[in-house]
């Protein structure tokens, strides 16, 4: 249960600051300076072309080697919120560009700023489509959470590797563990789809 718990803490910390990320990126890849949005374009395009494991081992012993101690714990979180930004960036992207030129211009006429023709024409508009490819990265990112067993992390998966150790019951204990991130993931998806009927527009 104590990894059961860890698990939660690293997906609920990685999905809030890689949707922070995400956001950023996003906005910056459509409405940013030129240097900026090269700049994020790099980002985004380099860390979803890197593995996700390749990305934790680069930080948790790349940091450490420059000088900088983190916990394992901290540097699991680092390298999933970097990789959940970069996805996440691309949906905020491609959900805000899908909104009709037209409905920035009505914004405009009618006097509202930047911000307010985010805040309250195109964001309110695009939630309903970031949603479903928000959710679908919100499910990978939990599954690619028992990566962090990988830097001795004791999440949900290291746990059950440890049980397994000590009682030899590995189909039972694996299974365990099968169900318990169905779970999970099937609790984001109901979210997912009861948010989507509500941000649903026509």
């Amino acid at each position: 249960m104590r990894g059961l718990l860890v698990t939660l803490q690293v997906s609920v910390l990685v999905l809030l600051i890689g949707t922070v990320i995400g956001i950023g990126g996003g906005l910056s890849l459509l409405y940013g300076s030129l240097p900026l949005r090269w700049f994020v374009r790099v980002y985004v395009d380099t860390i979803r072309g890197i593995p996700l494991l390749v990305l934790i081992f680069a930080i948790f012993y790349g940091l450490p080697a420059l000088g900088l101690k983190v916990s394992a714990l901290m540097a699991a979180v680092m390298a999933l919120s970097i990789f959940c930004g970069a996805h996440v960036s691309e949906v905020i992207r491609g959900g805000v560009d899908s909104i009709p030129k037209g409905q920035t211009d009505a914004g405009k006429a009618i006097g509202l700023t930047f911000r307010q023709r985010l805040r309250y024409v195109i964001f309110p508009q695009a939630v309903g489509r970031i949603l479903p490819p928000w959710v679908n990265t919100a499910v990978e990112l939990v599954k690619a959470s028992s990566l962090v067993s990988l830097v001795s992390v004791v999440d949900l998966m290291l746990a059950i590797q440890q049980i397994v150790g000590r009682t030899r019951q590995t189909l039972l204990l694996y299974a365990v563990a099968a169900l318990l991130y169905f779970i999970i993931n099937y609790a984001i998806s109901m979210l997912g789809q009861r948010l989507e009927k509500r941000f649903a527009y026509t």
